[in-house]
């Protein structure tokens, strides 16, 4: 992915620019996903499950839920911050509210800031199917660190 210089465009550019170009994160590209939506504060991804990302039970593997979550809140996040901050993951945690499959079609995870400072930001996500049935929850807590 090649993108301009990150220093010199805020996360919010980058994450636009990425959408009008319509590049992918390498995450993006293996888990065949893609942002859709970015605004201050809040990101968008979706993505069509499919037969490779199914566990042993025939059913899409969690790690699938929850890396579509963690780009989520990861990008809201992004989305707010200067091009001289970048940020890390320091925890995620996942509900599973139904099982995933074929059969449920595209999905949508949505994620939105709920507070930032300096140091550390908190953020939710959900991810519905496209009638807004919820599939799994998330909230993810943040580092923010300097470029």
């Amino acid at each position: 992915m090649t993108l301009a210089p990150e220093h010199a465009m805020s996360g919010l550019e980058t994450l636009r620019r990425q959408i009008d170009e319509g590049q992918r994160a390498p995450m993006g590209e293996t888990l065949d996903f893609q942002l859709v939506e970015i605004d201050e504060g809040i990101a968008v991804f979706t993505a069509s499950p499919a037969s490779k990302t199914y566990n042993p039970q025939g059913t899409v593997h969690g790690g699938y839920s929850a890396a579509l979550l963690d780009s989520a809140c990861g990008c809201a996040v992004h989305s707010c911050l200067s091009a001289e901050q970048g940020y890390t993951t320091i925890e995620l945690k996942v509900s599973y509210h139904r099982p995933i499959t074929i059969e449920t079609g595209p999905v949508r995870a949505e994620a939105k800031v709920i507070s930032i400072g300096k140091r550390i930001a908190f953020t939710e996500g959900r991810l519905t199917d496209m009638s807004g049935r919820l599939y799994a929850s998330a909230t993810s807590t943040l580092l923010i660190l300097p470029r």
